[in-house]
């Protein structure tokens, strides 16, 4: 039978303070070591960046995977510590993390699918931080790539997790230059030549003034015959991102150089045909 009064509450106390002292350190420690791993991290990827022997982008992303594996591999250490401060040996959570894999190898196999993908997308630099990126039906800018998952920004701000089993095609925007492209439609009974000499002057002024212009702008021609315009057709090629702003300041110029040049922009017409009943012969 227990005796309250003859156990050693004293040696207890004392067992569970030390016990709780060991854990608040090995806690702080974690922290410590987990903040000092992403200083050396940040500074070990700012030299890299510096020096010019990988892309910023590229750069980015090695960065973010780092800083992924660090965690995993101090919550581990963490995990470890603690079963060995409450006297539980590593080999017993090595051992049951084991059985636990084994219980769970079905259900994982997505997990190691993920890896195994994010591995390759990473080796093959089919993606980097910062590229603008098209993964299935979802476009936008990657933020990083992971172990498990690989964080797409929509243009309207949605931050997507989309897991790296799922990235079967990967469409990237941010490899070369890129074109931009407008379609500018005139009314039937302008004179097409000359508008087309109006427009291609007005893409030689911002090919001399625009530095992120990389070809063009030219007039190619007649694009399509509309219902009611004639569509002409510019294209340019730009540095990475910067086509759709330059896309915009050709639309604005040409407008502008129409307006002065007596150049009509057509809107749709739309006839309407009154019936009278009464006299059918009339309309």
């Amino acid at each position: 039978m227990f005796n309250y009064k003859t156990f050693d509450w004293e040696s207890l106390l004392i067992d569970a303070g030390v016990k709780a002292l060991e854990v608040i350190g090995i806690l702080i420690a974690f922290v410590i070591v987990k903040k000092i791993g992403r200083k050396v991290l940040d500074r070990t990827f700012l030299n890299m960046s510096k020096r010019k022997n990988i892309s910023e982008g590229r750069a980015l992303t090695l960065h973010r995977l780092a800083e992924n594996i660090l965690s995993y591999s101090l919550i581990f250490i963490l995990a470890a510590s603690l079963f060995n401060a409450f006297g539980l040996p590593v080999a017993s959570l090595i051992a049951g993390a084991g059985v636990v894999g084994l219980a769970i190898g079905f259900g994982a196999q997505g997990l190691v699918s993920d890896v195994v993908t994010g591995f390759f997308l990473l080796l093959e630099k089919q993606l980097d931080v910062n590229d603008y990126v098209t993964i299935g039906n979802i476009d936008g800018i990657v933020e990083a790539v992971g172990l498990r998952t690989t964080q797409l920004r929509s243009f309207d701000g949605t931050l997507n997790y989309i897991p790296n089993r799922d990235i079967m095609t990967v469409r990237n925007h941010s490899r070369g230059n890129m074109r931009a492209l407008v379609d500018i439609g005139i009314a039937y009974d302008e004179d097409i030549d000359h508008v087309i000499e109006v427009t291609q002057a007005v893409c030689d002024q911002m090919a001399a003034d625009n530095p992120v212009i990389v070809e063009g702008p030219n007039v190619i021609g007649v694009q399509a015959l509309g219902a009611s315009d004639v569509v002409l057709r510019v294209i340019a090629k730009t540095e990475n991102g910067e086509q759709w702003a330059v896309e915009r300041d050709i639309r604005k110029a040409i407008k502008a150089a129409f307006d002065e040049n007596g150049i009509d922009i057509p809107y749709p017409h739309q006839v309407m045909i009154h019936k009278n009943e009464q006299n059918p012969g009339k309309s």
